[in-house]
């Protein structure tokens, strides 16, 4: 007797068609699982085994096999117990012999037949429809995250019992047609109109905001560098429903959607701890996970007190800046994993925190190279725009005068936003910060006195070719946030200003 279902494997955040094949017959009374299984998936045979028992179906005493096909690629994870079950239940004919045709079958089971829930099920179940799948059944507790999927129908159960009932027509399962995907409110419990002072970094923050350009803050202790990072996710665009499914891809397969979540809608902000390991922060491991960068996707990568990173995690940053994603090589697999996040850092200038005001600062010329050298030209040369946080008086620490909110930002973040959409349709360029350098000579036209005074930038600064190249797009979002046909002396004056803060410190 032979049976098959279908189910899906994750490499990354693609899904791969899985096809689960159950023989039984005559011989010795065994239960082997083949198709290069990791371990977790050798476990499958005692918990299929045991949650059918609880479920009043005894396997007979008879020799069955079950393969996980194509046996070339490596299966790992919990998700396949309930397509197996299903396999091995058509085969006992308590379902029809037809059951799951032309449907994808994805949920764990425990030990008391209950159907738990998975990680990856949105990409899983996305992939389905891509290949043609319309039907999908998965556990009830991720019925939420899969109805995100338009055009394919996804049914819940929580239990064997359930199952079998589904499949016997006695039982509708759980329909997702009535699950909210979407959520009402931003929900911030910051706001921008908490930060008093500081307003040349407000205005770099809503530049950076604008274009989705990298920023470092540089200044004292307590001049509000970690306050004002916080409260950029206030102010970014809304992602659109496209950006909304990548990210949520990302933390259904990291695990990280809470019971019943659908759609993420608003953007992540990550802020790893400074003793983060490599593979924490660029992903990977045996089986290949999601780090800090790919789940800041859409979002902001925020690292503060950046000199105290290790080194090799700060240079493993350079890949994801330049190319927005991040490829993972194992023996076993190869992923890629996208990463096209705005970097927010944020540093004092010396190990005291008060270079070059030498009144505070006691630090020697030597100790203040070595501290700020931990930041290498190449990563430096990455970031787009920075920013110094002078230290906030007293004056204006208890001035009751009323700042900017982050939903009146917001508005001008939009707008210059709105105009970027506009501009770029018709290609894969979101924001200013993804121009490619042949983009710039279409996009990013300068007339005789701009690139006049470029040249003179470049030859003063001793701009390296990027950094000239970023420069460029920072002017297009100034530009765009005043409302500006071209790029203008004044908007590529202000991006100087912002270029020309690190010169101060690390070439002063």
């Amino acid at each position: 007797m032979y049976s098959s279902v279908k189910t899906l494997s994750l490499s990354g955040l693609v899904g791969t068609e899985i096809n689960v094949e159950a023989d039984m017959s005559d011989g010795l009374p065994v239960f082997e699982m083949v198709g290069f299984l990791g371990g977790e998936v050798k476990e499958a045979r005692e918990r299929v085994r045991t949650a059918l028992k609880n479920s009043g179906i005894i396997l007979p005493p008879k020799r069955i096999t079950v393969n996980l096909s194509p046996a070339d690629i490596r299966k790992s994870g919990t998700s396949y117990d309930l397509a197996v079950a299903v396999s091995l239940l058509k085969l006992l004919e308590e379902i029809p012999s037809d059951a799951a045709d032309g449907m994808s079958v994805i949920g764990e089971l425990g030990l008391s037949g209950e159907v738990h829930a998975v990680n990856g099920v949105l990409p899983m179940v996305i992939q389905a429809k891509e290949i043609g799948i319309r039907k999908c059944l998965v556990p009830k507790d991720n019925l939420v995250e899969a109805a995100a999927v338009d055009e394919i129908e996804v049914v819940g159960v929580s239990s064997i019992d359930e199952v079998k009932a589904y499949f016997n027509y006695i039982f509708d399962g759980y329909s997702a047609k009535d699950c909210v995907t979407e959520s009402a409110d931003r929900g911030y419990d910051v706001d921008f109109c908490e930060v008093n002072g500081q307003e040349t970094c407000k205005r770099a923050m809503e530049i950076a905001a604008a274009g989705m350009h990298n920023i470092l803050l540089i200044g004292p202790p307590g001049a509000g560098k970690t306050m004002l990072a916080k409260r950029l996710p206030t102010i970014l665009p809304e992602p659109d429903r496209g950006e909304q499914m990548e990210i949520t891809k990302i933390y259904s397969v990291a695990g990280l959607l809470t019971g019943g979540q659908g759609l993420i809608t608003t953007r992540p902000f990550v802020n790893p701890h400074h003793t983060i390991s490599q593979v924490a922060l660029a992903g990977g491991g045996s089986v290949p996970k999601p780090g800090a960068c790919t789940l800041a996707h859409r979002g902001v990568l925020f690292l503060d007190e950046l000199p105290e990173f290790s080194h090799n995690a700060l240079e493993i940053l350079r890949q994801p800046l330049e190319d927005r994603e991040i490829n993972i090589q194992r023996a076993q697999c190869a992923c890629t994993y996208p990463a096209d996040f705005l970097l927010c850092a944020a540093m004092n200038p010396c190990r005291c925190g008060y270079y070059p005001d030498r009144n505070k600062c006691r630090c020697t010329d030597a100790d203040v190279r070595k501290y700020l050298g931990r930041i290498s030209g190449p990563l430096l040369d990455r970031i787009d725009i920075c920013a110094e946080a002078d230290e906030v008086g007293y004056e204006s620490l208890i001035s009751d005068r009323s700042n900017e909110s982050s939903k009146t930002i917001r508005k001008r973040v939009e707008e210059a936003a709105a105009i970027q959409h506009e501009r770029y349709r018709g290609t894969d360029i979101r924001f200013n910060a993804d121009l490619g350098v042949r983009d710039l000579e279409r996009y990013c036209h300068l007339g005789r006195k701009e690139e006049l005074l470029m040249q003179k930038a470049f030859e003063s600064m001793g701009l390296s070719a990027r950094a000239y190249h970023r420069l460029i797009r920072v002017a297009r979002t100034i530009a765009d946030l005043d409302g500006a046909l071209d790029i203008g002396v004044e908007h590529l004056s202000e991006a100087i200003g912002f270029r020309s803060v690190d010169r101060r410190y690390w070439n002063g």
